[in-house]
Formats: structure tokens, sequence, C-alpha cells
């Protein structure tokens, strides 16, 4: 499997061309590109969030923890004075980091249901959520940022799969098959939850028509003046 230094470089690179395409297409704006990069860089080190106590992990829920306290101050800067909110936006940290970190090593195994499509769908899904009813980003954006993360999380499970082929040798590595998958087969009930979960996001998220219709009109857009061009 690829080293944290090679994910973390793919997916800024990965989310750097993506945030391109975006704003060339205009469905963002160049100071968009910030944070879509920063999600996309996220998202390619998701899957390694059950390897227990690993460099990674510990800077997943660091980062994680972060957001929750960007998620209070929003939710209760309105209902609080300036040292009850402290108080909130700290426990938040120090539950997610902490508290949630230890029950999630306790309950979770490395390359388990984590390294699969059904998680990169679930965290694209669980992001475009907390985008729209927890930030207030309007759908466009938030339905983009769920797709940053779910693109960084893809670019990390083919990275560890390219990496279970030796070519020098002309074989597979016994992890093979291990990250890229549709749900854990070694664990049904986890999947079955996860599938769960994911569905109640999916009702949950607002409707992705109008990224829909912004793509669709981009596309067009991009297609006529490439006719005037040509013409």
């Amino acid at each position: 499997m690829a080293n944290f230094n090679t994910h973390l470089s793919i997916a800024i690179t990965a989310s750097m061309g993506a945030a391109l395409i975006a704003v060339n297409v205009h469905l963002i704006a160049t100071t968009d590109m910030v944070w879509l990069i920063f999600l996309g860089t996220l998202g390619g080190l998701l899957p390694d969030i059950d390897a227990s106590n690993s460099r990674p992990v510990k800077l997943l829920f660091t980062v994680i923890g972060l957001m929750g306290v960007a998620g209070a101050l929003q939710i209760f800067k309105d209902d609080y004075a300036p040292y009850p909110l402290l108080g909130i936006v700290a426990g938040t940290y120090l539950f997610i980091r902490y508290i949630v970190f230890a029950l999630f090593n306790q309950l979770t195994v490395h390359r388990g249901v984590f390294h699969s499509v059904l998680a990169a769908v679930f965290f694209a899904l669980l992001m475009t959520c907390i985008s729209y009813h927890f930030l207030y980003c309007n759908i466009l954006h938030a339905w983009l940022n769920g797709l940053f993360i779910a693109l960084g999380f893809i670019v990390h499970l083919l990275l560890d799969e390219l990496y279970s082929v030796d070519l020098s040798n002309a074989r597979m590595k016994k992890s093979f098959g291990t990250a890229l998958k549709l749900f854990s087969h070694s664990n049904i009930s986890a999947s079955a939850l996860m599938t769960l979960l994911t569905l109640l996001l999916y009702w949950a998220a607002p409707s992705p028509m109008p990224l829909v219709k912004v793509w669709k009109g981009a596309q067009w857009n991009n297609y006529l003046s490439t006719v005037r061009y040509l013409k």
C-alpha cells in the first residue's frame, strides 16, 4: 500500500486538477479552489481512518475535530456568550479528538468497510449534508464539497490497489483487492450498517439537480465557445 506522503501528494495533485476544471467550466470561483483542494486532500486521507494510532488517523481526527469546532461555532455563536461558547467548542474538539477517536479504534479493523466505494459515497453524502445543513452552503457548493471528498477517497483506494501489484515480478500481492472494493465482504454487518446510514444521508441531502443543471450549462457554453473558435 502507498505510504502517507504518497497519498498526501497525489490527493493534493488530483484535487488541484479537479478544482482547475471546476473553475474552467465556471462551477466555482478561483477563491473557492483552496477549500475544495483541502477537502479533496482530506478525502485522500480518510480511508486510513481505521488504521489504529497511525500518523494519518491522528491527523484526520485532528482535522475532523477542528471541523467540529467550526460547526459548533456556526451553530451556537448567536446563542451563547463568549466564555460558554469557548467551553462548547473546546469540548467539541476534545470529544472528537480523544473520545470518538478511542471508540473508533476499538470498533474498526484496517482495510475493512472504510476501504470501499461504499465508504466513499457515505463520506461524500456526509460532507454534503454537513455543508448544507450546518455550514449553510448553497446546494451547488454543498454537493461540490461532497464530491471532492469522494474524489480524494477514490484516488486513495486506487493508489493502494496499484501498490498491491508487484510490477517487477509481474504478480499480485496478498493485499490486492482489499482496498478498492464495493463493500466489505468480510464484515457484512458493518457494510449493511454503512449502507443504511448512506441511504439516510441521501434522504437528508439536498437535491443534486442544481449541480447537474449548472454542469450541463457549463458544458454547453464550452461547446458553443469551441464551435465559435473553430469557425
